[in-house]
């Protein structure tokens, strides 16, 4: 565990010399979090989820390092983007009805050789063809199975609702499909189980739910792997040049390259580890992404107030889609007005010895997220910011 005391010296010293707002990621805890997730896919290749990180620099430096390899992008102009800055190796991974982007992914040689575009529906292939605009530049195509649990005859569902692909038959016919089409090739299947990799197990204060969550991620594991590997092999009789077949997240690595179908693990948010991702029995990361509101007010005994700080997550809206302040230790919210647009009061002892200027940190509850906040990450190393890189923000490029 960090010693919370210590990085919030570090990091105070570290940014002094800034005024906050201000974010910074921990590149210690950054590339300790990065070799974790290597322990963990046991020699199969991490594909870097990009919505998990959002800046170009940090990306760069994780795929240098060994067990790392390629990008799954959010949006495809995001991907058209990377793979012009350099990144050769681009999985969408959501279908896409941006018809100009696909108009130019099909004229230009180098984008349609690095980007791979999801589908899970023969109109979205119609979409693409419509939107090509003469191109002819063969896309790459990767099929999405739906990983969800069904359970009472499908009258219970567990996990997002995403593909409609859900059994070797429909894959298989899809895949079909793409082979009979020109101006096509299908190259990978992908299978997010977000109900295992992005749900902690270990929900503090709630020990039944943990348990009924730890039993249902271990029925969903073996549901999953004996039908993905169904689909894989009923893909394959199909497309036997199948280059990858995707699965897993960042809370379920281990499970997921356990899977002799499964040849790459997706994660993105193990990066960061934000507050999102610390209720898990597998895996404790460390910190390494925080943003520090400045002290404006003082309105009495054991309170304090930072200008700004209301940064909720995407997702369905509760308490844990919610910044957390991290440091000084034992800070927490009014109740009565929680994260604000432009000020947040914090209730707790630690208020008493902050002066107005004083940085508070925070965790978002989100790991890329944060960056959709500021233009900027400052990276500190030890007790210095030893660089300050842009995030996509800060880029000029908002692609959701």
């Amino acid at each position: 565990m960090p010693d919370r005391a210590a990085d919030r010296v570090r990091y105070d010293r570290a940014t002094a010399h800034l005024d906050a707002p201000v974010a910074i990621v921990d590149l210690e805890a950054f590339d300790a979090n990065a070799a974790d997730l290597v322990r963990r896919a046991g020699g199969k290749p991490i594909r870097v989820a990009s919505k998990s990180v959002r800046c170009r620099a940090l990306l760069e430096r994780v795929l240098a390092r060994d067990g790392f390899a390629g990008i799954m992008s959010f949006t495809l102009a995001e991907s058209l983007w990377l793979a012009r800055a350099g990144f050769g190796d681009v999985l969408l991974a959501y279908p896409s009805a941006d018809r100009a982007a696909f108009a130019e992914l099909a004229a230009d040689p180098k984008l349609a050789a690095a980007v791979t575009v999801m589908v899970d529906d023969v109109a979205q292939l119609d979409l693409i063809d419509a939107a090509r605009g003469g191109g002819s530049e063969i896309v790459r195509v990767c099929l999405e199975l739906d990983t969800s649990l069904r359970m009472l005859g499908g009258r219970v569902r567990i996990g997002a609702l995403r593909s409609p692909l859900r059994d070797p038959a429909q894959l298989a016919g899809l895949a079909r499909s793409v082979a009979r089409r020109p101006g096509f090739r299908l190259v990978g299947i992908m299978a997010y189980e977000g109900h295992v990799a992005g749900v902690g197990d270990s929900v503090a204060g709630r020990p039944f739910r943990s348990r009924a969550i730890r039993l249902m991620q271990a029925a969903a594991r073996k549901e999953l792997a004996a039908r993905r590997a169904e689909v894989v092999k009923a893909v394959r009789a199909v497309a036997p040049d199948l280059e990858f077949v995707n699965g897993g997240g960042t809370g379920s690595v281990q499970h997921t390259a356990a899977e002799d179908a499964v040849t790459e693990i997706a994660a993105g948010s193990g990066l960061f580890v934000p507050r999102l991702f610390d209720n898990y029995t597998s895996f404790r990361g460390r910190p390494a992404a925080l943003f520090a509101q400045p002290v404006v007010r003082r309105p009495g005994v054991g309170i304090v107030t930072v200008l700004g700080g209301g940064y909720p997550a995407s997702g369905a809206a509760g308490p844990d889609r919610l910044p957390v302040p991290y440091l000084p230790e034992g800070l927490r919210y009014d109740p009565q007005e929680g994260p604000g647009e432009v000020q947040t009061p914090l209730i707790g002892a630690p208020a008493d010895d902050l002066l107005i200027g004083d940085k508070v940190w925070f965790r978002h509850a989100k790991a890329g997220e944060l960056c959709e906040r500021f233009d900027a990450l400052q990276l500190v190393e030890g007790d210095r910011v030893t660089a300050s890189v842009p995030t996509y923000r800060g880029e000029g490029k908002t692609f959701l």
